[in-house]
């Protein structure tokens, strides 16, 4: 049901099974997937593409150029997955010539209330971002991550899987898998257990990356000796992989 005081470009491919609220507009090279209910009062515009059943509430901006000044209207990309929630006054903007041209945001995503996606972002699946999230340009938020209320990333940092990170966090570097973090700046505080034992982690799992958690930022090892460390740990408890693979991926250094 589209409602007849929304704009809808006739241009716009859209599902027939899609709800579009009142005074909404969606922009002619906007795709949106079936299921897939639009608020009220919400601007959709640029390349975007939406996928399945997501909602998303009203006051919500998304496609909107970039804020970078460099942009000179390149037909730059916004995709989103199925199965998203994005509550009111969110803003996701499109990406830029600067990097791959297209901001991303995966599946089964919860995303609160005004929260900011900003140009060449990459957002997995399953994540959660709590009130006033804020993310800068080009930075990767792996799948299960939970960023706290007022958390803000620079750009071009990266927060790996199933990490937390507490309200007000300001993120400078680079957070490995697991770890939650706090501060401004950003301080390691631990992993997140709680977070993994409700994803199925077993306690031998558990405490394999309590130990490869102590050896990054407790053993008073250099960066480099650790990830010998790390090494050994992971050929007898592979999901410590992960940090490894992180570690070797990071340009901006993790936090410390």
């Amino acid at each position: 049901m589209i409602h007849a005081t929304a704009i809808v470009h006739p241009g716009a491919r859209i599902d027939e099974s899609v709800s579009i609220g009142a005074y909404s507009i969606i922009g002619e090279n906007v795709e949106i997937g079936a299921g897939t209910t639009v608020g009220p009062h919400v601007v959709i515009k640029g390349h975007t593409r939406i996928g399945r059943d997501n909602q998303i509430f009203q006051f919500a901006s998304l496609g909107e150029v970039p804020q970078d000044k460099k942009y000179a209207g390149e037909p730059t990309r916004l995709e989103i997955g199925d199965r998203n929630t994005i509550r009111e006054f969110c803003t996701f903007n499109l990406g830029t010539a600067q990097d791959v041209g297209v901001t991303r945001i995966g599946d089964d995503n919860w995303i609160m209330a005004y929260v900011h996606i900003a140009h060449d972002c990459q957002v997995g699946n399953k994540t959660i971002f709590a009130n006033n999230s804020q993310l800068a340009g080009h930075v990767h938020v792996d799948d299960w991550a939970i960023l706290g209320g007022f958390t803000g990333v620079h750009q071009f940092c990266r927060v790996g899987a199933h990490c937390m990170t507490a309200v007000g966090t300001v993120v400078l570097q680079d957070i490995p898998p697991y770890v939650t973090a706090a501060g401004n700046t950003a301080s390691p505080f631990g992993i997140n257990a709680e977070g993994l034992k409700r994803r199925g982690f077993s306690s031998e799992s558990l405490l394999a990356l309590k130990r490869a958690y102590r050896t990054l930022y407790k053993s008073g090892l250099l960066l480099e000796e650790a990830r010998a460390k790390l090494e050994e740990d992971a050929a007898a408890h592979p999901e410590v992989r992960p940090i490894l693979d992180f570690l070797a991926a990071s340009k901006r250094g993790i936090i410390r």
